[in-house]
């Protein structure tokens, strides 16, 4: 779309990015409707290679399982879960953790990228005021968004990267007590 309204411009970018401005403060209802046709294009040749990419993830996760468990680190640290019968994409890797800010900061000075996805609980966005914003009604939403942060998952992550990762995560909560 293309208007010269700047007041249009701003409630159209609004829409398309899931209502969000700044990134995950919704004030509006959105969705995400960026798909052109290069990007169709791109993703006719990616689809092929979908399931191979997601077996990789697995694996990648299932190796955080074992590092957490080698590490000790299984009462600090809350994995995702898989129920029996079903498979995950791993498309994050989130953990919970209760210094996840702190985590977050060791991590990052070890160089290892984390990202915090939706740090602000549905019922507090201003799109969903009805709910009952900032009430303390959903306390299972509100701790999700204070423990949750995301590590590296993506299917060319290397054992020794992982490793890096858990290790250093080990080493936050040995300094952190």
């Amino acid at each position: 779309m293309t208007t010269g309204d700047a007041s249009l411009a701003r409630e159209l970018r609004l829409l398309r990015n899931h209502g969000a401005e700044p990134k995950y403060h919704h004030s509006r209802i959105g969705g995400n409707f960026r798909l052109d046709a290069l990007q169709a294009a791109v993703l006719r040749v990616k689809a092929p290679h979908l399931s191979a990419w997601s077996d990789a993830r697995r694996r990648n996760a299932d190796r955080y399982r074992t590092l957490v468990r080698e590490f000790d680190l299984a009462s600090h640290v809350e994995l995702p879960v898989e129920p029996p019968g079903y498979t995950h994409v791993y498309n994050q890797f989130t953990i919970r953790v209760a210094a996840r800010d702190a985590l977050r900061d060791h991590l990052t000075s070890r160089r290892i990228g984390t990202e915090i996805y939706y740090p602000v609980p549905f019922h507090r966005q201003e799109c969903f005021a009805t709910l009952g914003r900032g009430s303390d009604r959903f306390p299972v939403a509100d701790r999700a968004a204070a423990t949750s942060i995301s590590l590296p998952i993506y299917g060319e992550l290397e054992a020794a990267q992982q490793r890096h990762v858990v290790a250093s995560i080990a080493e936050f909560f040995d300094t952190s007590r």
